[in-house]
C-alpha cells in the first residue's frame, strides 16, 4: 500500500482527463450526498469547470494517477470561494477519490500537491464544506490544519433527506 502511494503521480489536470474526471464526479452525484449536485454531467457540460482550473493561478486542479495504467484515482481543486471581489484571496478546496482507491493516502497526496502549488499565490484562506457524516473527509481536512468554524444544519436535500454541512478553514 505505501509503495503504491509513493508511486502515484500527482499532476495538473488537463483536457484529456475530462471524461475520467466526469465519470468519477458522476459516481458521487449518483451514489452519495458528498456533493449536492443531483443530475449527472456529460463531459461537454463539465468542460467549463475543467477550463476554470488552469495550471497556474489560484484555481487549480490536481489529479492523482495510478502507477502503470495512468488511471485517475482522484482529484483536488481550489475554486473561487464566492464571486464578489473582496473574496478573491479565499478559495474553496475539495478532494474526490475514486471509490476503489480509498484508504491509500490518495487524498493526502492530492492536498499536499494542491497546497504546494498554491503556496506562491496571493491567497489568505482556504475553506472546505463537508457533507455530514463523512469522517474520512473530516480527518483529512484536520490533518491539513483546517479548523471547524461552523455547521449549516439540514442545508441540502438529497435522496429524500436533509444533510448538514460542516465548514472548515485554514490559513494559506
Amino acid at each position: 500500500m505505501f509503495t503504491e502511494r509513493a508511486e502515484t503521480q500527482v499532476r495538473p489536470g488537463v483536457e484529456d482527463d475530462l471524461e475520467a474526471l466526469t465519470a468519477l464526479y458522476n459516481h458521487y452525484v449518483r451514489e452519495t450526498a458528498i456533493t449536492f449536485d443531483t443530475a449527472i454531467f456529460t463531459p461537454r457540460e463539465r468542460r467549463p469547470w475543467l477550463l476554470s482550473h488552469p495550471e497556474d493561478g489560484p484555481y487549480r486542479l490536481m489529479v492523482a494517477t495510478e502507477p502503470g495504467t495512468g488511471r485517475i484515482q482522484g482529484y483536488a481543486t481550489s475554486s473561487p470561494f464566492r464571486a464578489k471581489p473582496a473574496y478573491a484571496t479565499s478559495v474553496e478546496t475539495t478532494v474526490y477519490v475514486a471509490p476503489d482507491a480509498g484508504r491509500r493516502g490518495i487524498g493526502t497526496l492530492l492536498y499536499e500537491a494542491l497546497f504546494a502549488a498554491l503556496s506562491g499565490e496571493d491567497l489568505h484562506r482556504a475553506y472546505a464544506g463537508v457533507a455530514l457524516p463523512n469522517e474520512a473527509s473530516v480527518r483529512l481536512h484536520e490533518r491539513f490544519g483546517f479548523q471547524h468554524v461552523g455547521t449549516y444544519r439540514e442545508v441540502g436535500r438529497k435522496f429524500g433527506r436533509y444533510w448538514d454541512v460542516a465548514w472548515y478553514e485554514r490559513p494559506l
